[in-house]
């Protein structure tokens, strides 16, 4: 190839032979390329076998709605009927309810042994004491405060009843006429009130409870009838001078408000405020953490609307005496059609699974970049006229191409096999989602890049990432989303990590999709973003913003770091012009730290010849070498070894330079310094007038090398070898052929099919190109 004439190949020549070359390294990894798309495959596959056993369990006439045989005609033969009242509590769950049972309107109570008495921590000493849990007879407190205390007293002495008022033939009438409540916990709806299926004990308040107070009264709950326990217990109302003080003793009574992590818990608290015979203002304190609020999960249905019925009740009786009742008599859900129990998996599990699938591409990115690094593949592409700007542009449109197939397949498959975490979400949504994450996903790979130089490390490091970012999502991450105290603004910024802004995106794509199987609607549409807790818009601007800064980043790092030295931090801004020696500013006397004592009369003449040359700028030596110096760390505790010891050297152009010296003596390490392969420790050298350390890309115009190991892909063959290096050398047509086959019969692999044998499969020894 050095006898045909050579001009620099253009961008677009350059970026030719690197796609042609990454088409062909492609194809060669074919059996790697279906192992990796297949993995999405066969998770897709056991989501959809889970699926259908889930699905076949649900289907069992144990889960749905209970049926009978009825003679309904009375003609003695029967007919299945299906309702409620040949239900079990679980078949309940998927029947209609045309008609839902009415319930008792009960308070919040506080479990006996949790009830508020005397504590160190709580200022005031009129509460009962503790002495009073063992017997399980403290009563419940509610806390009054406002600006007429007499006014308070009056009407919390109208709230709690005195005695015990029951019509046994209407449950529902004498509830009303009483003041219920349970320590059970509410549920998200009223088809069925955990304070009549519990075991728990109902109570029913009162100013004084006599000994044995204990009722039973009959519940009919669907097609099952049981007698229920209420017993009596004391209401006792305190007053506060304040509406703080009510909100500190409250407070104070939560396990995490006080220094001994007790409970004391208060009942409710009634701040009524400037309420008089004219105006009635009343604040409802109530206990919101039964709710269990986990964020997103269904809203329980807190017993407040008893409390509001209470303070009302007692301001009527104030107004119209003691004979005047608001009766509240039931509380009722509204009727439901007939449903089926689901359970996605796909969306359940979907944020989890998928952001392992979807990360998976980022070792193999990332892994890809390392090797080149590792092998010396990149600055031999860089030697032989590749620039920057199309090893970039064809690497990454290549890398992404790659992703965007895979995530393709992996949306396509997941939709056709009918996963509802594909199919319900608006599939425009998605494209924009996941093309603003490969695009993210590419360019940190070309970031993290730099950090790895082998790729054993690279591959084992990311694929631990990779695992630990879906743990972390799945049993951290998303409990800080769904926590709504947990700081919005902390969330953000552990979305700035982009294994957790991928998982909160998959997160808002599950939930919406299992929300909407759930319900029979639909999945999320682009209106749905501009929900209070809806993350996905925020994920998105994320996404854009870190993926431009960090390609950015990636793009000025690998600049200052592709040539084996690192360049000026605003080498950008720098001038390329490339001037004649003699007026190159930089061709001058580098200082250094070496001390060699040298007595050898040639080697002192060099020395001088340099330090001459370096001030006169003599063009016609278009390689000098000033004080060049190498030193490797120690290792181990072993001293730090020279490699160079201040070489100083000046060629004159056309010279013929040979270098000998036994094992160790810096032939090597003074040759890759050269070429850019490692940067000097001290001292520098010049060709054709620009510095080694900061301008190898102009020196690379005017080098050739032959690397004493070989720098070559092992699935490629030495013909594609050849094809590629002479596209860069900007060789075409015939030009290119001609030239790759006398490469190939000098090194004697033309004949026998040994040029398109892969490079990995020639034996031992040097391959020149």
């Amino acid at each position: 190839m050095a006898d045909t004439p050579i001009r620099v190949a253009t961008f677009w020549t350059q970026a030719n032979a690197l796609l042609r070359k990454n088409l062909t390294y492609q194809k060669r990894n074919l059996r790697t390329n279906i192992r990796l798309i297949s993995f999405p495959f066969i998770l897709c596959l056991l989501l959809v076998l889970l699926q259908k056993i889930v699905n076949d369990e649900l289907d069992k006439p144990k889960n749905k709605c209970g049926c009978a045989c009825v003679d309904t005609n009375g003609d003695g033969k029967c007919e299945k009927v299906c309702g409620l009242e040949y239900s079990t509590l679980i078949q309940a769950a998927s029947c209609p309810i045309p008609s839902p049972p009415k319930w008792p309107p009960i308070l919040q109570m506080p479990a006996p042994d949790f009830r508020a008495v005397r504590a160190d921590f709580f200022p005031h000493k009129d509460l009962p004491n503790e002495s009073c849990r063992e017997s399980m007879s403290c009563p419940v407190t509610m806390l009054l405060t406002g600006n007429n205390r007499s006014f308070g007293n009056i009407l919390a002495g109208s709230m709690v009843p005195s005695s015990l008022t029951w019509n046994s033939s209407d449950v529902l009438y004498g509830a009303s006429l009483n003041v219920l409540g349970s320590e059970s916990r509410p549920t998200t709806n009223n088809f069925l009130d955990p304070a009549f299926i519990s075991n728990l004990p109902l109570y029913y308040m009162q100013r004084q409870c006599a000994a044995g107070s204990t009722l039973l009264i009959p519940v009919s709950i669907f097609s099952l009838s049981k007698t229920q326990d209420i017993t009596c217990v004391q209401g006792l109302p305190l007053w506060r001078n304040s509406s703080s003080e009510v909100n500190d003793e409250i407070y104070k009574g939560y396990q995490n408000g006080n220094s001994e992590g007790k409970i004391n818990e208060i009942l409710s608290g009634f701040d009524f405020l400037n309420s008089d015979g004219n105006n009635f203002n009343v604040t409802i304190w109530y206990n919101s953490s039964y709710k269990s609020d986990i964020g997103r999960s269904s809203n329980v249905l807190l017993r407040v609307p008893r409390l509001v019925n209470l303070v009302s009740n007692g301001y009527l009786k104030f107004l119209f005496g003691a004979g005047t009742e608001m009766p509240f008599e039931f509380v009722k859900e509204m009727p439901k059609p007939a449903t089926k129990i689901k359970l996605d998996f796909s969306s359940l599990l979907g944020a989890l699974f998928f952001t392992w699938v979807i990360l998976q591409l980022f070792p193999v990115i990332l892994t890809s970049l390392v090797y080149e690094k590792q092998q010396k593949l990149r600055i031999m592409m860089k030697m032989h006229g590749l620039g920057d700007g199309p090893y970039w542009m064809i690497s990454y449109a290549y890398f992404l191409t790659v992703s965007a197939v895979y995530m393709f397949c992996f949306v396509m498959f997941g939709s056709v096999i009918g996963l509802k975490f594909f199919t319900m979400n608006d599939y425009s949504i998605q494209f924009v989602f996941y093309l603003l994450f490969i695009n993210l996903q590419v360019s940190l790979a070309f970031l993290v890049a730099a950090m790895f130089s082998t790729v054993k490390t690279a591959e084992v490091s990311t694929y631990i990432c990779v695992f630990g970012t879906g743990l972390l999502g799945g049993f951290l991450f998303q409990f800080f989303v769904e926590d709504p105290s947990f700081p919005r603004g902390w969330i953000v910024v552990m979305e700035l990590y982009p294994g957790f802004l991928l998982y909160r995106g998959l997160y808002e794509f599950a939930f919406y999709s299992f929300t909407g199987n759930l319900m029979g609607t639909y999945g999320m549409r682009w209106k749905d973003l501009t929900d209070s807790i809806n993350g996905m818009r925020e994920v998105l601007i994320i996404m854009l913003v870190e993926w431009i800064v960090v390609l950015l980043v990636a793009f000025w790092i690998d600049r200052g770091l592709s040539t084996g030295s690192w360049k000026h931090p605003l080498f950008f801004l720098q001038r390329r012009d490339k001037k004649a020696p003699s007026q190159n500013p930089g061709l001058e006397r580098q200082g250094s730290e070496v001390l060699v004592q040298i007595d050898q009369p040639d080697v002192k003449e060099e020395r001088d010849k340099v330090e001459k040359l370096l001030k006169e700028g003599d063009p016609s030596h278009v390689i000098i070498c000033d004080h060049l110096k190498k030193v490797y760390r120690g290792k181990d505790g072993n001293p730090e070894k020279f490699a160079v010891r201040g070489l100083s050297l000046a060629l004159l152009r056309g010279e013929c330079f040979g270098m000998l010296g036994p094992n160790g003596a810096g032939k090597t390490s003074f040759i890759s310094m050269m070429i850019g392969l490692i940067k000097p420790t001290a001292g520098t050298a010049f060709v054709e007038g620009l510095d080694i350390r900061t301008e190898m890309d102009g020196i690379y115009a005017s080098m050739g090398v032959c690397p004493q190991h070989d720098l070559l892909w092992e699935t490629l063959t030495g013909r594609e070898h050849l094809l590629f290096y002479g596209r860069l050398k900007n060789l075409k047509d015939s030009a290119l052929i001609q030239a790759v086959e006398e490469s190939l019969k000098g090194v004697n692999l033309f004949h026998g099919g040994v040029a398109d044998k892969q490079a990995g499969e020639y034996s031992g020894g040097p391959f020149y190109i």
